[in-house]
């Protein structure tokens, strides 16, 4: 087995846990490696390798392990559902932007893989905030929520960061992964420049210094961004200071006890939100190593845990 052969067997393996075939300008992108790698040399890694064609079932353009062809179908339909999930999700982040004291807008999850379950699936987003205004920009944003559930819209802004907090505490494969997948719709800038305090992310996957998709910058319209620039004035004196305050304490008191599961994710302070009371990273990892050891190549290590 050559390291490169080993590369993309370890790329789709991640994907494997999310039932994600993938095609080969997805497996170059997000290549899971210690050094970049070209698109020809996994395009002819992919074409000629004995231990791909022994390993890797290929059909309709799309990778999957051995075994696992049936989803390359699911795949195609999930691809066709994203498709048209995205002008919703385009339509939603551009409200989002609206917002006071958002900075920046990016789509994650699911969606931004285009591998949404179905046209009804669920909308996730991170939002950069201004510098003390996380939580106001947060209790905006839930009201959009809220709007949204109204016509049967799941929106879910699972990641609130002040601009001054960009640099990512946990540095594992996950949390590499979810950087690099991630799609900015608005304030583009402010996600360079947190890839740029993120640079950890190439030991993890060298290929991915871009975005895989490329989408324009979405900002507010002349009426949206008179609106937000005055309720930003309103609120960024001493009264956006008293009820930012009051906001963060209330949260704390209402998620007290879910900050205690088991494995939780969740941040919650002056600079994040981040709900994640349920860890996904933890298990997502424990089920891509199982998949190395299945395979002889549980020596490639990856932290779960941040540095």
């Amino acid at each position: 087995m050559k390291p490169i052969e080993a590369a993309v067997l370890r790329t789709l393996l991640y994907a494997d846990v999310f039932n994600f075939p993938m095609t080969s300008e997805e497996i170059h992108h997000f290549l899971i490696d210690d050094a970049p790698a070209s698109l020809k040399q996994i395009e002819d890694i992919l074409a000629t390798s004995l231990f791909i064609r022994e390993h890797v079932e290929m059909d309709c353009g799309y990778f999957v392990r051995v075994g696992r062809r049936a989803l390359i179908e699911q795949r195609m339909a999930r691809e066709k559902a994203s498709q048209t999930l995205w002008p919703q999700a385009l339509r939603y982040g551009t409200w989002l932007a609206r917002l006071p004291f958002v900075r920046m807008v990016a789509v994650t999850g699911a969606l931004a893989m285009h591998n949404a379950a179905s046209v009804h699936d669920d909308l996730d987003y991170m939002l950069v905030t201004a510098e003390g205004r996380v939580w106001l920009a947060r209790a905006f944003s839930i009201l959009l929520v809220r709007v949204a559930r109204l016509g049967g819209v799941i929106i879910c802004p699972n990641y609130v960061l002040s601009e001054s907090a960009l640099e990512q505490n946990k540095k594992d494969l996950f949390i590499a992964h979810e950087i690099t997948q991630m799609i900015p719709i608005y304030g583009h800038p402010l996600y360079w420049a947190f890839r740029a305090v993120n640079t950890w992310v190439a030991d993890h996957l060298p290929n991915a210094d871009k975005t895989f998709r490329d989408e324009p910058e979405h900002p507010p319209g002349k009426f949206g961004l008179t609106i937000k620039r005055t309720l930003e004035a309103l609120l960024g004196g001493k009264l956006g200071d008293r009820l930012e305050n009051w906001e963060y304490q209330r949260k704390l008191r209402r998620f007290a006890g879910d900050m205690k599961t088991p494995h939780s994710a969740a941040q919650l302070d002056e600079k994040r939100v981040k709900g994640h009371f349920k860890d996904y990273g933890h298990p997502v990892l424990r089920q891509y190593h199982e998949r190395l050891r299945e395979y002889g190549l549980e020596e490639v290590e990856f932290s779960t845990s941040g540095d």
